[in-house]
């Protein structure tokens, strides 16, 4: 069974286990010549990660451990600043980039708390897919079925979610702008947490939108994600909202959000429906056709392209033979919006999120899969141009609504055990964090009699 922060913790504090043996725990997984290390880091700070480790040890001896986590690895997105290296965003066009001057402050938060950073994880170059593939630095595997097929991990959070569901660190910090923390968790079978975008600073992290960017956790648990997000955003969480699922009223969106699922998907997706409504929940089919609104508003893009080519214009201009050609396409949509299209967008967005605050806030929480079919392979998306762009636009339809209306929400594995990993997105408003976390953790306990 997969380790959660608490359970490392109490571990630690005991004695049962010690800084100095997860890391080198999590550098054999990372090492194993038949695992993925390879291709889920794109850089492994091995003698530094030892050297804290022992650090953190001396800490915990002399009573000085500056949190109870202290000592547990961690892995974390290339897009982040750590100090002393240059922040490549799963490119090679920036590896002679400026190495940063210091970590990122999220990071920097984990390192006071003693998390101990075990290196650099595999992405989507600069962000910009949902799907994970990365022809820079290869492209780990979800690990369902991956003896024998190698499916996509999801993206652009990728290496961070392979890192985590094989033990090569016991959490990993990504980024989601339409989905980049919960596709993954959903295709890799863990938790992973897309918070309100303002809640934690996004300062340091290489930018894809600055409208929609939000840095959050991919870990084994909702308390796990929980106690990440509570360190990153630099505020304790009121313990508001319920413990269980009694009397709940949990909407499920009729529009969009349920098209083309998977025959395994939406058998997953009913039953877990069914166990929280066992759990005490009333579960309620809601139009929300503001959900179709969506689209239109990213008809020439959205948000994503045109602050993305704001950033990388010049970049592309000098180095663009260097990038992922479906990235550097998907950037150059940019070009397509003028600034009265871009204005119009922005203005169009902030009534959008006016009335989805308006129409969620009669339910407790929305549910719905977070992506449509299982991971598909890799091989199949690498060489075909139609299929990569139709099914990233898939993959990323259901996450994007909540980025797009300013909310948060969170990926809890709904399949299983031995089945394709599915995902269970849960969302709320923006700034609801705490009770969407309460609300999360109640409907995890009752997944588990899955």
């Amino acid at each position: 069974m997969a380790r959660t922060l608490s359970a490392l913790a109490d571990d630690l504090a005991s004695g049962r286990t010690s800084a100095l043996a997860l890391v080198r725990e999590a550098l054999a997984r990372i090492d194993a010549p038949d695992g993925e290390g390879r291709l889920a880091f794109i850089k492994v700070h091995r003698e530094a990660a030892l050297a804290a480790a022992e650090a953190m040890d001396k800490l915990r001896a002399a009573g000085l451990a500056p949190s109870r986590f202290a000592g547990i690895p961690i892995s974390v997105k290339d897009l982040f600043d750590l100090a002393g290296e240059p922040t490549t965003a799963g490119s090679t066009v920036l590896a002679d980039a400026a190495p940063a001057e210091r970590d990122a402050p999220a990071i920097a938060r984990l390192r006071s708390a003693g998390f101990i950073v075990m290196g650099r994880t595999n992405m989507t170059e600069f962000a910009f897919s949902g799907l994970g593939l990365n022809p820079h630095y290869g492209t780990p595997a979800s690990p369902y079925e991956r003896a024998t097929t190698r499916r996509i991990p999801g993206g652009s959070s990728s290496g961070a979610a392979v890192s985590v569901a094989d033990g090569m660190a016991f959490a990993g910090i990504g980024s989601d702008t339409g989905g980049s923390c919960r596709i993954p968790a959903a295709f890799c079978g863990i938790t992973g947490y897309k918070p309100t975008a303002s809640s934690v600073p996004r300062e340091g992290a290489f930018p894809l939108s600055q409208t929609l960017d939000s840095i959050g956790p991919l870990a084994n648990s909702v308390e796990c994600c929980r106690t990440l997000h509570e360190i990153m955003s630099g505020a304790t969480l009121a313990q508001e909202g319920p413990s269980s699922l009694k009397g709940l009223r949990i909407a499920v969106p009729q529009t969009v959000a349920l098209d083309g699922l998977d025959a395994h998907v939406a058998a997953s997706f009913d039953r877990a429906l069914d166990l929280l409504a066992k759990a005490g929940a009333t579960i309620i089919d809601v139009p929300f056709t503001r959900f179709a609104e969506v689209a239109r508003l990213n008809a020439k893009g959205g948000f994503a392209p045109s602050e993305a080519y704001a950033h990388h214009r010049d970049l592309i201009e000098a180095k663009g033979d260097g990038y992922d050609q479906r990235v550097r396409t998907r950037v150059l949509r940019g070009r397509n919006q003028d600034a009265a299209d871009y204005i119009q967008l922005v203005q169009a967005r902030a009534a959008f999120v006016a009335a989805m605050r308006a129409e969620v806030s009669a339910f407790d929480v929305l549910a719905m899969p977070t992506v449509p079919t299982i991971a598909p392979t890799i091989a199949e998306l690498a060489e075909d141009d139609e299929a990569f762009t139709r099914i990233n636009l898939l993959m990323l339809r259901n996450p994007t609504l909540i980025n797009v209306m300013d909310g948060c929400a969170i990926s809890l594995p709904m399949h299983r055990a031995g089945e394709a990993p599915a995902g269970l997105m849960l969302a709320r408003a923006g700034g609801e964090d705490a009770a969407l976390f309460a609300i999360a953790a109640a409907a995890e306990a009752a997944l588990a009699s899955r």
